[in-house]
């Protein structure tokens, strides 16, 4: 690994070769996807587009676990305008991850837990440790899956599977991740970062072109999902039921929902 290191607050670019590594460096919220992380890798995946040197990029999280998912503190929203102003960001995350030109590799260690499972998702390949943990948690504080779930968890797995994911928002390891599609590769903990960059070193000589535009055309019709996830997500967050079950999540207790 060479040093060509762009550190920030939020978010660590090195490189591997004609490999990009991006990790999420937010320990004290356990590498929460923060509006401004998000800002940061948007910047960072428009850098990397334009480079030539780069052909794949691997995903990661700092202190052994990749995201916690949303960071719940920062979640304010009063009024329709805000809901929908708030998720032009994380449109453009969700397009540059999920069509962009390079393929991206997530290296999964520890949780990756409601929109931490978004983000790994987005990626082509996902490579996990055998002992992370996964969870789609977003009804656990009133909310519906989104940064793209409606659409990436589906292509990945089929309705019937989404299904018991999405709604029952329970925990599964990387062996049944594994089995169910989630993950492509499980490997002895502290190893997904190896095994994922091998995974992306296989790009390093292969034609970028073809490669740019299977993604573009497996992208399709996500527009339309995060259209539609923008409106709905913003509907959620102006409801009773978010703001108890974000109280109850900041105060650690059980949410007592009332559907209203």
């Amino acid at each position: 690994m060479n040093d060509a290191t762009q550190p920030s607050a939020l978010l660590t670019e090195t490189r591997d070769g004609a490999v990009a590594i991006l990790t999420m460096n937010y320990p004290a919220r356990r590498n929460a996807l923060s509006v401004p992380m998000r800002v940061e890798m948007i910047a960072a995946l428009e850098r990397i587009e334009a480079d030539n040197s780069v052909r794949a990029i691997v995903l990661t999280g700092a202190e052994g676990i990749f995201s916690s998912g949303g960071d719940i503190s920062g979640m304010q929203v009063n009024t329709v305008t805000a809901g929908r102003t708030r998720f032009i960001n994380t449109v453009r995350l969700i397009k540059l991850l999920v069509g962009g030109q390079k393929p991206i590799i997530a290296a999964v260690e520890g949780w990756a837990a409601g929109a931490g499972l978004s983000i790994a998702l987005t990626c082509d390949t996902v490579v996990a440790a055998e002992d992370a943990r996964f969870i789609c948690s977003f009804n656990k504080i009133g909310l519906m899956p989104d940064l793209g779930m409606l659409h990436t968890l589906p292509a990945r797995v089929g309705q019937g599977r989404a299904r018991q994911v999405m709604l029952y928002g329970e925990a599964f390891d990387a062996k049944q991740a594994a089995e169910w599609g989630i993950v492509d590769h499980v490997v002895p903990k502290g190893q997904a970062l190896a095994k994922a960059l091998e995974r992306a070193h296989r790009f390093d000589n292969a034609a970028p072109t073809p490669l740019s535009l299977v993604r573009r055309f497996l992208s399709r019709w996500l527009d339309e999902a995060m259209e539609m996830e923008r409106d709905l997500q913003t509907m959620l967050f102006l409801t009773e039921d978010f703001e108890e079950g974000k109280q109850a999540f900041l105060g650690k207790r059980a949410p007592q929902f009332k559907g209203v």
